[in-house]
């Protein structure tokens, strides 16, 4: 067995991937799932790919970016979220979501590819851009939860983990080889990201 395969921190990464990229399913749940509380709202982050590979990017991105932004950048995202799901509660319309959302992974994923660095305020903008996206499309099916509150506790703590499993692997940035794979996994994102901007034209 090679060292890498015996290290626990590069074990620990490869886990939260496969974990992270377990759940394939559609993009949003139906009404019927979301009857149940803090489960069923930890799990809906968790259950659609083109949300999934967007809050990995924002902690794959932040990783590239090193302090402050590898914090910064996933707490904006929540916070802004929140903003979002708000609109979306209220019935505030914002056109073309699908396509806000598929650009979070296409875009988000191309700075990883091109370890874009710029400045932190510009990177917390376009994040927060796209989490307006992400939140507003939760935000429209929220209502139809049995216990919103409690939903929106499990969603944040499932967002929150996305966040930090972008992190970890990001942080195999600290090895020169660590470095192309995680801008591969940019790669990879930036592709599901297009797949489903062609969906959603």
């Amino acid at each position: 067995m090679k060292k890498w395969q015996q290290n626990p921190f590069i074990q620990f990464i490869l886990t939260l991937l496969f974990l992270s990229l377990a759940s394939v399913a559609s993009a949003h749940t139906d009404a019927a799932t979301l009857r149940g509380g803090f489960s069923s709202g930890f799990m809906h982050p968790i259950s659609g790919l083109d949300h999934v590979v967007a809050m990995i990017a924002v902690g794959l991105w932040g990783a590239f970016l090193g302090k402050p932004a590898i914090w910064i950048l996933p707490i904006v995202f929540p916070l802004v979220m929140a903003f979002g799901g708000a609109l979306g509660v209220a019935g505030v319309p914002i056109p073309y979501i699908e396509t806000g959302i598929a650009l979070s992974g296409l875009l988000l994923g191309l700075a990883v590819v091109f370890a874009l660095r710029p400045p932190i305020w510009v990177a917390a903008l376009i994040v927060g851009a796209f989490a307006i996206f992400h939140g507003h499309a939760h935000g429209t099916e929220l209502p139809n939860a049995a216990n919103p509150l409690v939903f929106s506790i499990g969603f944040v703590i499932g967002t929150g983990l996305l966040h930090l499993a972008g992190i970890a692997i990001g942080e195999l940035k600290r090895w020169s080889w660590g470095e192309y794979i995680v801008r591969a996994g940019g790669g990879v994102i930036a592709t599901i990201g297009l797949a489903f901007l062609v969906g959603a034209l």
